[in-house]
């Protein structure tokens, strides 16, 4: 599993059948800043998703990979190895939070 920032959509106009009617997003990871984990920063990597969950852009997720992103009822029959399946409300790290959501 990851965390990342949805950063914009994907359209696909021809696609296999199995994918008509899903939500494909952008991704990019982000990591712990490793100077003083205070903070999320970008990875500079970006990963085409499909959403499970209803996430928007600029909303930090968590995504799986690989066959976990087709073990969720939604997903089982696509062929995809990137999925949402949270919305994070906050991360911390001892006691200190790194990440929280504006909601």
């Amino acid at each position: 599993m990851f965390i990342g920032r949805i950063t914009g959509s994907l359209i696909a106009t021809q696609k296999v059948e199995t994918m008509i009617g899903q939500k494909l997003l952008i991704v990019e990871p982000l990591r712990v800043n490793e100077k003083d984990q205070s903070n999320l920063l970008p990875t500079g990597r970006t990963f085409v998703v499909v959403d499970t969950v209803g996430a928007g852009e600029g909303e930090v997720v968590l995504c799986v990979q690989g066959s976990s992103a087709r073990n969720t009822p939604a997903t089982k029959q696509l062929p995809i190895d990137a999925a949402i399946i949270g919305i994070v409300d906050e991360v911390s790290l001892g006691s200190k939070a790194i990440f929280k959501s504006d909601e």
